[in-house]
């Protein structure tokens, strides 16, 4: 009943956007922050200001990479290359850890200010995957994933946790690549073919397909079902609660 191949026996989820509705919320903290460098670096050069897309920006170069990848892509496609900086840059720095530093300010503030809520679906399938006995762990870019999951009440539910923090302290890659998913399905003492990947990033389906998962579950909370199907989900659900009706 957990809409899953009989093999599998872990689940991996990501965070924002999957477990909590929290993807919006980095998806505005991102928006602000390259906003307000870009408005200075243009009023700066003299040149036209172009907006953060928090739509198509976001889902194409941000959206499931760590803060400095997201930094660093996006501002690479606008013909943009700072200084990497260090991870103890002042947010007011230009430096791509500076900016990832900034964004980290905005959300923080953002979920101080309107809270955190889960997915009431993801609940209740995080309850059936935990009843059913398979093994469960969370996979996010994000160094503040501990305290997402706190504040959504949900951090029980979980075995492992591979976060953004982790990725730093062990050197891991971040999504695209699988680094992160293949790290918590050894946490979980399972091969990567017996597990399931909960996504709804590009970037973390690609990450998925690439680590030869058992299965690659994309979850479309913004309709771009077929983008994830050509990244590499297997299935594509809205909610997965889905994946608990009968087939």
């Amino acid at each position: 009943m957990l809409g899953l191949p009989a093999h599998v026996r872990a689940c991996l989820f990501d965070l924002d956007g999957v477990l909590t509705q929290t993807a919006k919320v980095h998806a505005a903290a991102w928006k602000e922050m390259f906003d307000g460098y870009l408005r200075e670096r243009a009023t700066r050069e003299g040149t036209e200001f172009v907006p953060f897309d928090a739509v198509d920006d976001y889902d194409e170069y941000v959206d499931g990479r760590p803060r400095e990848d997201g930094v660093r892509t996006f501002l690479a496609a606008r013909g943009v290359h700072l200084p990497e900086g260090t991870p103890d840059d002042p947010p007011q720095a230009e430096t791509v850890n500076g900016l990832g530093n900034r964004k980290n300010v905005l959300v923080l503030r953002r979920i101080r200010e309107e809270g955190v809520e889960p997915y009431e679906g993801s609940v209740r399938y995080l309850h059936a995957v935990r009843d059913a006995g398979l093994r469960r762990a969370v996979v996010s870019s994000s160094a503040n994933c501990r305290d997402v999951l706190v504040a959504a009440g949900i951090e029980d539910l979980f075995e492992e946790r591979i976060d953004g923090v982790v990725v730093r302290e062990r050197g891991l890659r971040g999504k695209p690549a699988p680094d992160t998913f293949l790290e918590a399905a050894r946490g979980l003492g399972v091969e990567p073919d017996e597990a399931a990947v909960f996504e709804d990033a590009l970037a973390g389906v690609e990450a998925g397909r690439a680590g030869r998962f058992g299965v690659v579950v994309g979850v479309d909370r913004v309709g771009q079902a077929d983008q994830l199907r050509a990244h590499g989900a297997d299935i594509v659900v809205r909610d997965l609660a889905e994946l608990l009706e009968p087939r």
